[in-house]
């Protein structure tokens, strides 16, 4: 659970994201303040458009402001080259995407160890780690299956396992119930929601799904790429 003592995982300081089109000026992201504390299960929720997915990716290292700073955990990564920006993504910080971005060639199984293949951990310790965490995810029985013999919320599932089992600081999912009906999004939400509270793993959503902010403990409302008061 989270507290005013729980340690600062991301730090954003007067950070602004302006695109140029056709030699027009669009500020997706305006002189945005923003802490993410471990431990927290938040929700950036406003209207198409205000800046949420925008606000997601340069906390994750996918997209660079225009200017600011930004800090996860005590590095700051709008000093980092590409390469070690690319290293703070796969240690540090946890993504599920509303197409679920599976690969599909490989199996429910080999798409958790994905990650901890890449961090060069051990064949035994990636298997055991990523068999647990699809039991517990209530896949277990399925981790042989392909992306394409699984369901719209057991791929889901599937990407989430993937998202936390290296234990990233933050988790990042990005609408991440747009493609499930009611019944699979409130399950993927109650089990994110589980996930947060017996491990406490800090999740940041972009959401304009009502399921979604039903259960943040905090709400941060985006208008026209600013952070506004609730």
């Amino acid at each position: 659970m989270t507290d005013a003592g729980q340690k600062v995982v991301v730090r954003m300081e007067k950070v602004s994201r302006i695109y140029r089109r056709g030699g027009i000026e669009v500020a997706a992201v305006r002189d945005v303040d923003l802490e993410i504390r471990g431990g927290e299960f938040a929700a950036l929720v406003g209207p198409s458009g205000s800046g949420k997915t925008t606000l997601l990716n340069l906390i994750g290292g996918l997209d660079s402001p225009t200017s600011g700073r930004i800090w996860v955990g005590d590095v700051e990564t709008t000093r980092l080259s590409r390469a070690e920006l690319a290293q703070v993504r796969l240690r540090h910080i946890g993504f599920v995407f509303q197409e679920y971005n599976l690969i599909p060639v490989l199996s429910a199984l080999e798409n958790v160890e994905y990650v901890m293949l890449l961090q060069g951990v051990g064949e035994g310790e990636r298997r055991t780690r990523a068999l647990a965490l699809l039991k517990e995810l209530g896949l277990g029985g399925m981790e042989h299956r392909r992306p394409n013999e699984l369901s719209g919320g057991q791929q889901q599932r599937v990407a989430v396992a993937r998202a936390i089992v290296s234990e990233p600081l933050i988790v990042l999912p990005d609408e991440p119930t747009a493609n499930l009906d009611s019944v699979a999004g409130a399950a993927l939400l109650d089990l994110m929601r589980t996930l947060n509270e017996r491990k406490g793993v800090t999740f940041v959503f972009s959401t304009h799904d009502p399921m979604v902010m039903q259960r943040a403990r905090r709400i941060i409302h985006m208008r026209d790429g600013r952070i506004v008061p609730e």
